[in-house]
């Protein structure tokens, strides 16, 4: 279990790591997280450990929305200040998203349909 934490842990440090010495404007824990499927498509297989690990950290995701409803507390004032153009863009982020997943379901179910 502490090889795949640490599996874990190196993935994203790489993720940072790489974000941070080309200067991307890119979360660096998104990079470690495709640093990471590359290293299971490599390896084929994900192992138990890492198995373990990932359900041990989904069934507690909960917890890991703590600190951003914290945050969202602490800047109450600059949202209410705000609010319009937040709620824009939460409306218009959903929006785009709904329509880009429709795009990319229709793309794939069109190239699995080919012969």
């Amino acid at each position: 279990m502490l090889e795949a934490l640490t599996l874990l842990f190196v993935c994203q440090l790489a993720g940072e790591a790489l974000v941070r010495l080309s200067g991307l404007s890119f979360p660096g824990p998104v990079l470690g997280m495709a640093i990471m499927l590359g290293v299971i498509a490599i390896a084929g297989r994900t192992g138990a450990n890492l198995e373990r690990v990932a359900d041990t950290l989904l069934k507690n995701l909960s917890l890991l929305f703590v600190p951003a409803a914290v945050g969202v507390i602490q800047q109450i004032d600059l949202l209410a200040a705000n609010w319009l153009a937040v709620i824009g863009a939460v409306v218009g982020s959903t929006v785009l998203t709904l329509i880009v997943t429709v795009y990319v379901f229709r793309a794939v179910a069109r190239a699995i349909s080919r012969p």
